[in-house]
Order: structure tokens, then C-alpha cells, then sequence
């Protein structure tokens, strides 16, 4: 039976690889996040793009997706992955520390938000129906955009990761609600909401000694066979199995897929677990992100956007002043609570489900319901932009407070090292400092990194050396010695070349990638450049040679000259590069 290529499937696949493989590297290349470029490639492609255009131009077919609901499976299935790797983050242990912020913090966020929206829309003319269930959509946030972004051990991920697990298990008790809320529910709606929270909690305790016994086992059969495809095929079938059994208990799939994750996570596979389904989660999650742009109407944002801004705008506010408040209450810095609730001030993927269920309900009218959708997405797409906004207003807030230790002194010592980065790099480079009894101060842009630096003793200012005048304020002409550990390559050649013209008999040294990347910083004027690559290669060479009973006053000795050849090497190739401009800068001198 011959397969035929023109059919619906193999068009949407076509537009979905073409957006993974070629569309967002090539966004990639200008700083764009996948996040934006996913949504940017669904709202090209989709029924309100160029889809609209395929009755009049039949080729771009190929080129679109014109029926969005046949890839919405896999964007479910993508959130559903995006969960199960988060529990193979987590541990049980760590769930359980976390269980006051989750059915604290995340509670209190939830009704707060949900009151608060829900009075204004009242004030506006909504009815209380309507009211509470337009609040309680809205104020859910996006678990399948957030996390990436912040991940689940940062503190800023930490608190998100909190709320967004406790809207996700109040996802299914609030379509309940809503329906009992429906003008001709009966009592029965609040019944089934108490079998509901009955029937989930027996089947997440079967699902965790069912686990605990059979996923050992399971996982050891496939390990035996070593075959990666049978490894594959029991990850995904241990998904697939938890998240069908928390659907049926009444639940939604993405609870079942993050306990399906926490029971890994216990055994010795949640490695190569993670390892296997990776790429299917970034696929199916870049597909979700093209239904998110899909729907998308320009036409219809522009016939009605200064209510759509108002609205989006109103969202926001709303939800990040919550958060904040209530990260205050709980401790969290300024800083952190801040970025929380901007990151959390868009509404979610599952707002729209809220919503169809409160259309269905009869509480909202149609029309009122698109509109909302239309703000949900566009609520998603700025997601990525409202993260940034919030470190930058996180490092401004807790650079001017008084919630870290103190800084040291930026210019009151002249006789020290200046160490520019402060990651593992930086860290171990101020230890061996110390060690021999020499004096430095580190700088470093990351405010949690600053924070855990200080309170752990280390003298590191907060602080972006991409600006000129925190430069300035380093009197580096005085500096005994300027280490560049930063693990971007590009700053570092600016900021090298920058700070060889103002302290030209400084010392620099600084980490390379690799050896094109050391010649561009010797032309930059650094003193001293280490690839990461040529280090990485002399210690394994050592190592190797020790084991196969090579003295080790030999090899140490080999491994200098090798280290000083290579060096010089490098020196003479960024040597033989900046000789033609030199000889052009004089030649354009004499012709002056």
C-alpha cells in the first residue's frame, strides 16, 4: 500500500520539523527566544496567517496548518512530558519540604488572584457566575512556559514551581465547580467534586506502591536488553499509563505525569530516563507553543486592541501583585518575589480550558470567551518578555536593598585581583587565591549567585561589566591582576580589548573556549588565555599516561611543554592576524 504525501499529516509534520529544524535556530542567530519563535512560526502558519491565503495560492498548503485541532494531541502530550521531567528533577523528600508553599502560598495565590479579578469583571458588568469563573481561568499560569525558564531549583523556581503545581491539582475540582455553577446543575455537581478528591487520592496511593514495586523491575528487564528503543518505549509507557490513570480517578493527566516522574526519580534509571525523552519533550512542547500562535488573530487584535491591552495589563498587575505580596509573607527576598510574580502574571495554557468550560457552563456568553482567549494568548506569547523584565527588576531591587550582606568596597583597594564572573570557574579560582594568602574582589551579574557568594564569606560585588562605568568604578590601572572567567565569548573580547586600552601594563587572564577563541583574546591584549579544550585534553593525556606507569615526573614535565607549544602557537596565529591591520592602520596614517 503506497503511502500518499499530500494528505493533511505529512503537511502539518512538514511545517512542524521545518519550524524545529530551520525556523528557530535561524531565530537562534538573533537572540530570539524558541519561546517567541515557536509562537511567532503558529501565528505565520496558522488559519489566521498564511493559512488564510491557501484558497487563493493552493501551494502553501504545504507550507501551513489549517486545522489546529489535529496537532493539539501532541501539544497535550508535550505538557504532559514537560511534567514527568520535572519530577524526575524532585524527589518525594523535596516535595514534602515544599508542602506549606505548595498548599499555602499556592492556595492563598489562587483564591487571592481569583477575588480579586473576579470583583473587577463584577464592577464591569459580569455576573457573579461569570465573575468567579473568569477569575479562577485567569488566574492560572503557564507550568509549560514558566519552568523552562526558570527551572525548578533557582528560588525564583522554586516559588513558581509551587503555585503552578497547586493550580495544576486544583485544575480538574475547578471544571467541577464551574459545572455545579451551570443555571440548570443540580446538587450533584458538588457530590461529584468529593468523589472526584475520593477516587484521586486512592489512585495516587496505588500509583505510588504500584511504582515503588514494578518500576525497579520494569526498568531493570529493559536495562538487561540494552536496547535503547525498549528503554524508550517503557519511559513513555509508564507516561502514558500514570497520566491514563489519574485521567479516569477524575484528575488531570499532568498530575499522573509528574508522580509517574517522582517514582523514577527514586530509582537509579531517572538519568537515562531524562536522557532518552528530551527530545520529544522539546518537540511536543514546540508544537504546543505553534497552537498557542495559531490562535492568534491579528486582524482581531488590531479591531479591538486598547482592550486587549487594558485587559492583559490588568491581568498582570493584578496576579504579580498577589504573588509578591504573598512571597513577602513567606520570606522570599524582594528580588525573587518580584520576579516571581511577573513570571507568573500571564494566564495559561489551561485557561482555556477553563474558559470553554465556562462558556459550556453558560456563566460567560461566546463572545466573551474568545475575547479571553485571545488575551490568554496573547498573555503566552509575552510570557518569555515578562521573565526578562523581572530579572532586571529583580537585580535592580536587591542590588539597592539591604536583604544581602554587605558589598565590598568596589575601589579601596589597590593592590588586589579582580576576578570578573563568579561561577564554578571564579569560585575555584578565588579559593586557590585565598589559599596562598592573596587578596581579591569578584564581580558577578547573577544576584542569587552574588547572595549565596556573600553569605558564604566571599567578597563579590553585584554588578553588569557590560556598563562602562562599573568598569570605571574598579579602578582595574591599580589591580594587581584581572581574571575574565565568563562564559561568554563575545563580552569577553569587548571587555578585554576595553580594559587594555584604559590599564595597558595590566595582567589579564582569561578563560577561552577553545584555541580560535584564546587567538582572538591575545589580539584583544590579554596576557594569558586557557582554552577549556586544551586543559581538558593535557589532564586526560596525563591521566592516561599515569595509568599506563609512565613516571609521573616525566609526564608532568611533557605536559608543560606541550601546555607552552600550544601557547605559543596560538600567540604567533593571533600575532600573524593583527600584523595586516596594523600594516593597514598605518598605511591609511600615511595616506592622512
Amino acid at each position: 500500500m503506497a503511502l500518499r504525501l499530500d494528505n493533511q499529516g505529512f503537511s502539518d509534520a512538514l511545517v512542524i520539523l521545518g519550524a524545529a529544524g530551520i525556523v528557530i535556530p535561524a531565530f537562534a542567530r538573533f537572540r530570539v527566544s524558541p519561546v517567541i519563535g515557536f509562537i511567532l512560526v503558529g501565528l505565520l502558519v496558522g488559519p489566521a496567517g498564511l493559512g488564510s491565503l491557501v484558497p487563493h495560492a493552493p501551494w502553501l498548503y504545504y507550507l501551513t496548518i489549517s486545522n489546529p485541532e489535529s496537532i493539539e494531541p501532541f501539544a497535550e502530550f508535550g505538557i504532559i512530558l514537560l511534567l514527568f521531567s520535572i519530577g524526575l528533577e524532585l524527589s518525594f523528600r523535596r516535595l514534602w519540604a515544599m508542602r506549606r508553599l505548595v498548599f499555602g502560598t499556592g492556595a492563598a495565590e489562587l483564591i487571592g488572584s481569583a477575588t480579586l479579578i473576579g470583583i473587577a469583571l463584577h464592577m464591569l458588568g459580569q455576573g457573579w457566575g461569570g465573575a468567579i469563573g473568569l477569575g479562577l481561568a485567569l488566574t492560572l499560569s503557564s507550568t509549560a512556559l514558566v519552568l523552562p525558564l526558570v527551572g525548578t531549583t533557582s528560588p525564583v523556581g522554586r516559588g513558581a514551581f509551587a503555585m503552578l503545581l497547586f493550580e495544576d491539582l486544583a485544575l480538574v475540582p475547578i471544571i467541577f465547580a464551574l459545572g455545579a455553577m451551570a443555571p440548570t446543575a443540580s446538587d450533584e455537581g458538588w457530590v461529584g467534586i468529593a468523589g472526584v478528591a475520593l477516587r484521586g487520592g486512592l489512585t495516587v496511593v496505588a500509583m505510588y506502591l504500584g511504582g515503588k514495586l514494578v518500576l525497579p523491575r520494569l526498568f531493570a528487564q529493559a536495562a538487561r536488553t540494552k536496547s535503547p528503543e525498549l528503554f524508550l518505549a517503557a519511559s513513555l509507557l509508564v507516561v502514558i499509563v500514570a497520566s491514563v490513570a489519574t485521567t479516569a480517578a477524575g484528575l488531570s493527566p499532568i498530575v499522573g505525569a509528574l508522580l509517574a516522574g517522582l517514582l523514577i526519580a527514586e530509582t537509579e534509571y531517572h538519568s537515562e530516563v531524562e536522557v532518552m525523552t528530551a527530545p520529544f519533550k522539546g518537540l511536543a512542547l514546540g508544537v504546543f507553543l505553534i497552537t498557542v500562535g495559531m490562535s492568534l488573530d491579528l486582524r482581531l487584535i488590531a479591531k479591538n486592541w486598547d482592550m486587549l491591552l487594558l485587559a492583559v495589563v490588568g491581568v498582570v498587575a493584578v496576579k504579580a501583585i498577589v504573588t509578591y505580596l504573598l512571597l513577602r509573607v513567606a520570606h522570599a527576598r524582594r528580588g525573587v518575589a518580584a520576579e516571581t510574580g511577573l513570571l507568573m502574571g500571564s494566564p495559561s495554557e489551561t485557561t482555556l480550558i477553563v474558559l470553554g468550560t465556562a462558556a459550556q457552563a453558560q456563566l460567560i456568553l461566546p463572545s466573551t470567551a474568545s475575547f479571553w482567549q485571545t488575551v490568554t494568548a496573547i498573555g503566552l506569547t509575552i510570557t518569555p518578555l515578562l521573565a526578562k523584565a523581572g530579572r532586571v527588576m529583580s537585580r535592580r531591587i536587591e542590588a539597592r536593598s539591604g536583604e544581602l550582606p554587605p558589598a565590598p568596597e568596589a575601589d579601596g583597594d589597590t593592590g588586589r585581583t579582580v576576578i570578573i564572573g563568579f561561577g564554578r570557574v571564579g569560585k575555584m579560582i578565588a579559593d586557590m587565591l585565598t589559599v596562598h594568602g592573596q587578596s581579591y574582589v569578584a564581580v558577578e551579574a547573577d544576584i542569587d549567585s552574588v547572595g549565596e557568594a556573600r553569605r558564604a564569606g566571599y567578597p563579590v560585588l553585584f554588578g553588569d561589566v557590560a556598563r562602562a562605568e562599573l568598569v570605571d568604578r574598579l579602578n582595574l590601572p591599580a589591580a594587581r591582576a584581572l581574571i575574565l572567567t565568563m562564559d561568554d565569548p563575545v563580552l569577553t573580547v569587548r571587555l578585554a580589548r576595553r580594559i587594555r586600552e584604559a590599564a595597558p601594563d595590566l595582567p589579564i587572564i582569561a578563560r577561552a573556549r577553545d584555541m580560535a577563541h584564546a587567538t582572538e583574546l591575545y589580539r584583544a591584549g590579554v596576557s594569558e588565555a586557557v582554552p577549556e579544550t586544551l586543559e581538558s585534553s593535557l589532564q586526560l593525556s596525563e591521566a592516561v599516561l599515569v595509568d599506563l606507569g609512565v613516571a609521573m615526573g616525566p609526564v608532568i614535565a611533557s605536559i608543560h611543554e606541550k601546555r607552552d607549544e600550544l601557547r605559543q602557537v596560538i600567540r604567533r596565529e593571533a600575532q600573524l592576524q593583527r600584523e595586516p591591520r596594523i600594516r593597514r592602520l598605518r598605511r591609511l596614517g600615511e595616506q592622512g
